[in-house]
C-alpha cells in the first residue's frame, strides 16, 4: 500500500471547501462516502474541512462513510491513531485543534468528535451494490484508476444513483469519468475533478 498522510489531494480538498460545502451543509442530514479509504488519513481530512466550515452544532449532522476491501482498515480507523509522518502536512493549526499526543512515541490521536463523524465498514466497489443511498458527497480517489473498462461505468452509474439530487462526486485528479457519464454529471469547476449530479 502507497504511504497516505493527512490532507493529501490540497486541490480537491480546497475544491470540496469552497464549491461543495456551501452548498451542502444546511441540509439536515449530511451523508458523505469515501470510497477507497485505506488508513482512514483522507475520510479524517474531509471530516476536519467540514468542521472548520461549519458549526458544533451542524457538524453533528455530518456522517462519513469510509469504506475499502481491506477490513484491517477497519481498527486504524476506528482507533484514530497515526504517525507524526502522517500529520504533519497538516495546515496550521489543525494538528494542535484537532489531536493529541498519543501514548506510543510519536504518534497521534484524533479528537473524538472528528473520530465520532467517520465509520468504516468493509466494501467492494465491484459488486455495484452502494452501501446506502442519499450521500451529498461521494469521495473516490485511486481506485478507479485500477479498474477499466465498462465496469468503470458501472460503478460510476452505481455511485450517481447512491447521491442524492444535486450531489456531488469527487474522483482523483488524473481520473477522467467515462464518456457515459456526461449526462449524469456536471463539471463544477474546470480546473478539478468534482461533479455535480444532474
Amino acid at each position: 500500500m502507497a504511504f497516505t498522510y493527512f490532507f493529501r489531494d490540497m486541490h480537491t480538498l480546497q475544491l470540496i471547501e469552497q464549491q461543495v460545502i456551501p452548498q451542502v451543509k444546511n441540509r439536515r442530514y449530511l451523508n458523505i462516502w469515501d470510497a477507497g479509504c485505506a488508513t482512514g488519513a483522507e475520510p479524517y481530512s474531509i471530516a476536519m474541512l467540514f468542521r472548520e466550515n461549519m458549526s458544533e452544532f451542524l457538524f453533528r449532522n455530518v456522517r462519513i462513510c469510509a469504506t475499502d476491501i481491506d477490513e484491517h482498515f477497519g481498527a486504524v480507523i476506528r482507533n484514530g491513531m497515526y504517525r507524526e509522518e502522517e500529520v504533519k502536512r497538516l495546515p496550521a493549526g489543525l494538528l494542535g485543534k484537532y489531536f493529541a499526543p498519543a501514548e506510543a512515541p510519536d504518534h497521534y490521536q484524533i479528537a473524538e468528535p472528528i473520530r465520532n463523524a467517520v465509520s468504516f465498514q468493509k466494501h467492494d466497489l465491484t459488486s455495484l451494490q452502494p452501501i446506502r443511498d442519499d450521500f451529498c458527497l461521494i469521495v473516490c480517489k485511486n481506485v478507479l484508476l485500477h479498474i477499466r473498462g465498462e465496469q468503470v461505468v458501472e460503478i460510476v452509474r452505481m455511485f450517481r444513483g447512491a447521491l442524492a439530487k444535486g450531489g456531488f462526486l469527487a474522483v482523483e485528479q488524473t481520473q477522467i469519468l467515462p464518456p457515459e457519464a456526461s449526462c449524469w454529471f456536471r463539471r463544477v469547476t474546470p480546473n478539478g475533478q468534482v461533479f455535480q449530479r444532474v
